[in-house]
């Protein structure tokens, strides 16, 4: 009868993990100051653990940051996954977070506005997903 259970159990969580709505992509762009740009790779190393934690707890999965060079400037693009239900709250959890404000506190001067992010009080510029596939 145990067994039974558990079977029956884990055909219900493969049912419902099959059913669950596919994550919200969501990517920016920033750009990076020539004189930070060592030492935002640094902090990126090694992130803190905390601040790990809080991208996790926050449901953002598949979470990158890549560089690269155009006309010889530095522009950051950020690719992340977000898996929960309540996008907004999420963020709202992790803008109030101490440990998060201490990271941007250490990031944010590093990162150039691009005109876009700058209009609306920010330092990362949405970017439209053109394709996507699986």
């Amino acid at each position: 009868m145990m067994k039974l259970r558990l079977i029956a159990a884990l055909a219900t969580a493969l049912v419902l993990a099959a059913c669950a709505a596919p994550p919200q992509r969501f990517a920016s762009v920033t750009g990076l100051k020539p004189e930070r740009e060592a030492y935002y790779r640094q902090l990126h190393a090694a992130p803190w653990p905390a601040i790990l934690a809080r991208i996790k707890d926050c449901n953002i999965r598949n979470y990158s940051i890549y560089c690269s060079r155009i006309d010889g400037k530095a522009y950051l693009f950020s690719y992340f996954e977000y898996v929960g239900k309540d996008f907004a709250a999420d963020m709202k959890k992790m803008a109030a977070d101490p440990e998060t404000r201490r990271w941007w506190r250490e990031t944010d001067p590093c990162q150039v506005p691009l005109p876009a992010a700058r209009i609306k009080g920010g330092i990362w510029a949405d970017a439209e997903e053109v394709f996507h596939t699986d």
